[in-house]
C-alpha cells in the first residue's frame, strides 16, 4: 500500500472544473472530516444533510491540508486563497472522486480480495456474520464489515461507527487492512445508502458475489420512492458486470494477482448473485446483472438451495436441505424463519464459491451464532414471562417477527418500540398497525429522534396502532412513554405469566440520538437491570 501519492495520481485533471494554486503536492492522507486533517492530506468538502463540509475548509487548511476538493466555486477572495502551498480544485461530484481517490490511495484492495456484498432491507448483518462463520469453518481467511461488528485483522470487534456502510476512505482502508493481515475474503454489508450514487461509498468496490436477502419498505426519506430504493439496491448486482474482460468462450476472465507464492484470482470467473426466490424485491434484481444467479427458497423445490420439512421453535429450526439430487437433514439453533432464510443465503453463496457438498454445509449450520441485539432472550426459561431484545425496525421485519412470536406465546405480546427520526416517515404508522394487530398492548418509546420532536414521532406510530385497534385506551392498551428506561420498566410491570415483552429497534446500538447529542444505551443491559429491579421489589 502506497503511503504517498501526487495529487494528480488521485484526481484526474479531466474532472477539474476550476483550480486555484499551482504544483502537484504530495498527498499523505485522505480526509472528509476537517478534524481528521493532517499535514499533507487532501480534504474533500462534502455537502451533507445537516452540515456542509465547505464550511470547514479554513479549518482543514489550518490543520495542514495540501489540497482541497470542493463542488462550490473556488473563492479567490478569502484570506487563504493567496496561499501558494494549498491547491484547491472545483469538481462536479466530490463524493464520486472521493471514492475513486480512496481506492487508488489504498491500492485498490477490493481487486486483490474476493469480495462478497450483502444487501437487503432486513437480515444483512446476520447474513454477513453467517457467511463469515461458514468461511472460517471451512478454513478460509475472511474478514467482514457490518452494522454490528467487523473483523479486519483476525479478531471480531464491535462496530462503533453507527454507520452501516462507512465512507469510501474508511472502507478501502479496512479492506487494505484485511490484505495486510493475510485475509483473502471480505464480506461487506452493502446498504442502500452506500450503494446509492449520491454517496458513492461503494462505487469503487470490486464485488465478486452479490447477495440480496429481501427488499421491502425502508429509507424513503433518502431514496424518495420505492422504485429508486430498489434501483439503488440493484447497483450491487450491476457491480458484478464491471471490469470484466470477456474470454473467447464468453465467460468472465480477470487478471490474477500474485501475493508471495500464492496465486489468487480475486474476481474469479465465479462472479455470481444469490437471490431469494420467495421475495418479490429480491427477484426483481436478477435483471440487473449478466452474471449467473443462484436462488434459495423455502417454497420452490426447483431453487438451487431449497429447505422443506420445516419444524420451527423459538430456539431454532430443523429442516431438510435440497440441492439438485443432493439432500441432507439440517438444523440451526436460532429461532425465526428469517434466520433460516439468512442461513440459506449464506450457505448458497459458500456453495457457489467452493462447490461444498450439501452434507458438509448442513453439518456446519448448527454452530452458527447470531449477532448481538438480534433475538436475544433476556429471561431464563423458567421465568413467568419472556423478554426478547431484537433490532427489528422495518415493516418487513415486523411482519416476520410478530406472527412467529404470537404463535409461540401462551399469553399476549407487549412490544416497546418507535421509529427513528429523520428517516422514512411513511413506515411509522405501518409499524404501529402491525404491532397493534398482534399485541395485547403497545408501549411507544424513543428510538433515535435525532433532530425531530420525539413526541411527534411517537404520535405518528400511535396513529397506526389506533387505526387497527380503535377500542384501545390511551394510557392503558396504548402507552406513550418517551423515556426508554421508564418504558421498559412499564412493560415489565404490565407483563403477566405467559406474556412476551419485545424490546425492538435498538438491538446492538450503543446510544440513542437526540437533537442535542447521543445518550449511551445498551438495550440488553437495561432490560436485565429492569428485571433485577422488578424481582427485588417483589421479594
Amino acid at each position: 500500500m502506497h503511503s504517498e501519492f501526487r495529487l494528480s495520481e488521485l484526481i484526474d485533471t479531466s474532472e477539474v472544473r476550476d483550480r486555484l494554486g499551482k504544483g502537484d503536492p504530495a498527498i499523505t492522507a485522505i480526509a472528509y472530516d476537517s478534524r481528521e486533517c493532517l499535514p499533507g492530506c487532501v480534504f474533500f468538502a462534502l455537502p451533507g444533510a445537516h452540515v456542509d463540509g465547505h464550511r470547514f475548509i479554513p479549518q482543514a487548511i489550518e490543520r495542514g491540508a495540501a489540497a482541497i476538493v470542493q463542488t462550490m466555486p473556488v473563492n479567490r477572495n478569502t484570506p487563504d486563497a493567496s496561499r501558494s502551498d494549498v491547491v484547491r480544485l472545483q469538481v462536479d461530484n466530490a463524493r464520486v472522486l472521493l471514492s475513486r481517490a480512496a481506492a487508488r490511495f489504498y491500492g485498490d484492495p477490493s481487486r486483490k480480495l474476493t469480495v462478497i456484498g450483502v444487501t437487503g432491507t432486513d437480515g444483512k448483518s446476520t447474513t454477513v456474520y453467517f457467511l463469515y462463520q461458514l468461511l472460517a469453518a471451512l478454513g478460509k481467511p475472511a474478514g467482514f464489515i457490518s452494522t454490528v461488528a467487523l473483523n479486519t485483522r483476525g479478531e471480531v470487534r464491535k462496530n462503533t461507527m453507527r454507520q452501516s456502510t462507512p465512507e469510501a476512505p474508511d472502507l478501502h482502508k479496512m479492506l487494505a487492512e484485511m490484505l495486510e493481515n493475510g485475509l483473502r475474503y471480505a464480506i461487506v454489508e452493502a446498504t442502500s445508502h452506500g450503494l446509492s450514487l449520491r454517496t458513492a461509498r461503494l462505487a469503487d468496490i470490486a464485488f465478486d458475489v452479490a447477495v440480496c436477502t429481501n427488499i421491502s419498505h425502508d429509507h424513503l426519506e433518502f431514496h424518495g420512492t420505492p422504485e429508486q430504493y430498489r434501483n439503488d439496491k440493484a447497483n450491487l448486482l450491476r457491480a458484478l458486470d464491471r471490469d470484466i474482460a470477456a474470454s473467447p468462450d464468453g465467460t468472465a476472465r480477470v487478471p490474477r494477482v500474485t501475493r508471495g507464492r500464492e496465486e489468487h484470482t480475486p474476481a474469479a470467473s465465479k462472479r455470481f448473485a444469490v437471490l431469494n426466490r420467495d421475495d418479490d424485491g429480491s427477484r426483481s434484481l436478477s435483471a440487473h446483472t449478466r452474471q449467473p444467479v443462484l436462488w434459495y427458497s423455502l417454497r420452490d423445490a426447483g431453487a438451487d438451495l431449497f429447505a422443506d420439512e420445516l419444524h420451527e421453535e423459538l430456539d431454532g429450526s430443523s429442516f431438510r436441505l435440497r440441492s439438485g439430487s443432493q439432500q441432507a437433514q439440517a438444523r440451526i439453533t436460532l429461532g425465526g424463519r428469517f434466520n433460516l432464510e439468512n442461513a440459506l443465503a449464506a450457505a448458497l453463496a459458500v456453495r457457489g464459491l467452493f462447490r461444498v457438498h450439501l452434507e458438509e454445509i448442513a453439518a456446519l449450520l448448527p454452530a452458527l451464532e447470531g449477532v448481538a441485539g438480534r433475538m436475544i432472550t433476556v429471561t431464563a426459561p423458567d421465568h413467568p414471562f419472556t423478554v426478547i431484545v431484537d433490532y427489528a425496525h422495518t415493516p418487513a421485519s415486523f411482519e416476520k417477527l410478530f406472527p412467529m412470536i404470537a404463535a409461540r406465546t401462551r399469553g399476549g405480546i407487549i412490544p416497546v418500540f418507535s421509529s427513528a427520526g429523520e428517516r422514512d416517515l411513511e413506515k411509522r404508522p405501518i409499524l404501529g398497525e402491525i404491532a397493534a394487530r398482534y399485541s395485547r398492548m403497545v408501549i411507544l418509546a424513543d428510538e433515535d429522534p435525532r433532530g425531530e420532536e420525539p413526541l411527534a414521532i411517537l404520535e405518528a406510530v400511535a396513529a397506526g396502532c389506533m387505526r387497527v385497534r380503535p377500542e384501545w385506551r390511551r394510557g392503558r392498551e396504548l402507552q406513550i412513554i418517551p423515556h426508554r428506561p421508564s418504558a421498559i420498566r412499564a412493560a415489565l410491570r404490565a407483563a403477566e405469566p405467559g406474556d412476551t415483552v419485545l424490546l425492538l429497534g435498538k438491538g446492538h446500538e450503543g446510544n440513542i440520538i437526540y437533537a442535542d447529542g447521543a445518550v449511551e444505551w445498551d438495550e440488553e443491559a437495561e432490560a436485565r437491570r429492569a428485571l433485577q429491579e422488578l424481582n427485588s421489589a417483589m421479594v
